[in-house]
């Protein structure tokens, strides 16, 4: 397909969803939540919203002027993540406007969703039936190229599965938010959008806040109290109650308000209805720490890079592992 058919299929399947979103996805918000009872009609809406700001037809165009999209037919293997819902979408948005054919292993706990994309994709044009297959297995053969999304433990695997191929291959990253005391209610309590949509699952989900020695954290319990439905999800009520009790019977030092769990530690990943802090005395020591875990983050919210309550709604080159996916695609 031309790289004109490939936008302005995209653009019509943003102009689709915009009319009416739940239409769109009709029933599939319940089948995708009982598959995965993670997948909240919030957080597949509010993940919806943030595809459809992907691909409307003035953003595609303004990302693909970098590049020179040469169209070279290549067979490229996608395994994708389920943590939060249509996680794998741009990696599928990037082999097809690279000119490229996808072969979609999808995420047991994402398969309802994207293959929704897919199949309204198809009906708006009908020659995607020749670049997008999907497999119910991780295939072996018939891929020129691999893209793979897991954990630390899959990312062992993959790099040993696809030894003999030319792969991305994506592991674990985390994202930080850095405070200096300054910040406003509203840069606060945009920040509780960083901490809490999809529950923390994603890598873009701030897991770890370095704070000014002396900072009232009563501060943040106050932006965060906005999210405190979150403890209704049973899974988080589950992960909550039990890592409260796992703390307290080690003596740890906690404060909690009945829906998250503050706790002070190095560590930059926090599980699932916890957030970890640290406090620092000297930013210009605490910049050079972080820089030295760099290849383990994903985003660092501050003031400084202005994108409090912006790191669930990336760009389209705001590449996961900071991986230009379509550079990677284009020079095959």
């Amino acid at each position: 397909m031309e790289l004109q058919d490939t936008i302005n299929a995209f653009s019509s399947l943003a102009e689709k969803i915009n009319d009416d979103p739940k239409l769109f996805l009709n029933d599939k918000i319940i089948s995708a939540k009982n598959l995965n009872p993670w997948f909240t009609e919030d957080s597949i809406l509010n993940s919806l919203k943030s595809l459809v700001s992907m691909i409307e037809k003035e953003a595609l165009s303004n990302w693909v002027k970098s590049y020179e999209i040469k169209c070279k037919i290549s067979t490229v293997l996608i395994v994708m993540a389920g943590n939060i819902p249509f996680v794998g979408f741009h990696d599928l948005l990037s082999v097809l406007i690279s000119g490229n054919r996808a072969i979609l292993k999808f995420s047991s706990k994402d398969s309802t969703l994207m293959t929704h994309i897919v199949n309204e994709l198809i009906k708006i044009d009908k020659r995607f039936l020749n670049f997008i297959i999907i497999s119910d297995s991780l295939v072996k053969s018939g891929f020129d190229f691999v893209i793979a999304t897991g954990s630390d433990s899959s990312a062992k695997y993959f790099n040993y599965y696809f030894s003999k191929s030319k792969c991305i291959i994506r592991k674990n990253r985390r994202s930080i938010a850095i405070l200096d005391g300054s910040e406003s209610k509203n840069q606060l309590l945009s920040l509780s959008d960083d901490v809490f949509l999809y529950f923390g699952l994603g890598c873009r989900s701030v897991s770890k806040i370095y704070l000014p020695e002396g900072y009232d954290l009563n501060l943040l319990f106050e932006a965060f109290y906005k999210y405190n439905n979150v403890i209704n999800n049973a899974k988080y009520c589950n992960n909550y109650e039990y890592n409260k009790a796992i703390h307290l019977m080690n003596s740890s030092d906690l404060i909690e308000n009945g829906f998250i769990i503050l706790k002070e530690d190095i560590s930059i990943q926090s599980p699932i209805a916890m957030l970890y802090y640290e406090f620092y005395s000297n930013r210009e020591l605490l910049d050079l720490k972080i820089n030295k875990m760099k290849d383990s983050l994903q985003c660092i919210v501050s003031k400084e890079n202005d994108n409090f309550g912006k790191t669930q709604y990336p760009g389209l080159d705001d590449y996961a592992d900071n991986i230009d996916t379509l550079l990677f695609l284009n020079t095959l």
